[in-house]
């Protein structure tokens, strides 16, 4: 694992690149659980299909605080 700061590769500091990777990973989770969601339902699953929508729901919220945190980030 490397420790060295990796932002003149990228353009973007760690810290900065690291949280807009989560936002990023958490919107394409949200969208990725609703494929799932769909075929749970479709299985007759409704247990699945539950945990499948509070793990979306978490998806969500984690994405929310992430664009909270990039805006004050950004706009600061």
């Amino acid at each position: 694992m490397s420790h060295e700061e990796t932002g003149q590769v990228t353009g973007t500091k760690d810290k900065d690149y690291n949280i807009i990777w989560f936002t990023e990973a958490c919107l394409s989770n949200v969208l990725r659980l609703e494929t799932y969601i769909q075929d749970a339902q479709r299985a007759g699953d409704q247990e699945l299909s539950d945990f499948f929508r509070r793990a979306q729901a978490d998806s969500r919220k984690g994405a929310e605080q992430a664009k909270e945190l990039l805006k004050k980030r950004l706009t600061t």
